[in-house]
């Protein structure tokens, strides 16, 4: 499995190796590019060399800090956005044993109980959690039972909803018209 999210290379294949970067890197996809934010975690990794939940969890607030403001920021909100990734990293370590594929791997979890699980993460509401769902079942190998019904309406086949449908440069054109299409229409 290869994600093809951020057009960058090295970041695309830190979110396919490292669970804990694919779900930062979910937390950041507010409020900037998609691309931005799942370029995020290669960002804090070559800044920080923190590669864990348990290591960014135990990172000085400050001097992580300092890494998400370094240009290229990391996001346009660092000193929230750094925060809140420290937040979600010490969830982590107290709920999950520091692995965020427990999320979906322990105790074999159906799509219900995965959505109930990152529902409750700092960051992750109804609808951020319902993406990262239908990205888990997508394209990165989670076949719980009920999965696609669990992440309606993204985990749709053949959609271009969200992040979870971005395969390619062309995926990405379709997801981003999708978006604005939502977007005048909630205007209208």
């Amino acid at each position: 499995m290869a994600l093809h999210i951020t057009g960058d290379t090295a970041a695309d294949t830190l979110l396919s190796d490292n669970p804990l970067a694919l779900l930062v890197g979910m937390l950041l996809d507010q409020q900037v590019a998609m691309e931005t934010a799942f370029a995020g975690p290669l960002k804090i990794e070559q800044r920080t060399g923190a590669t864990d939940a348990a290591a960014i969890a135990a990172y000085d607030p400050d001097e992580f800090l300092a890494a998400f403001k370094q240009s290229p920021s990391v996001h346009r909100f660092p000193g929230s956005m750094a925060a809140r990734v420290q937040t979600l990293c010490q969830r982590l370590v107290e709920d999950w044993d520091g692995d965020a594929a427990n999320l979906w791997t322990q105790g074999d979890p159906d799509g219900a109980e995965v959505l109930r699980r990152l529902k409750t993460l700092p960051g992750f509401g109804e609808q951020k959690a319902k993406i990262f769902l239908a990205l888990l079942g997508k394209q990165y190998g989670f076949t719980g039972d009920g999965w696609r019904e669990a992440s309606a309406p993204y985990g749709e086949d053949g959609s271009f909803r969200s992040v979870a449908d971005i395969v390619s440069p062309e995926s990405l054109t379709k997801v981003r018209e999708h978006k604005r299409a939502m977007k005048a229409a909630a205007k209208a």
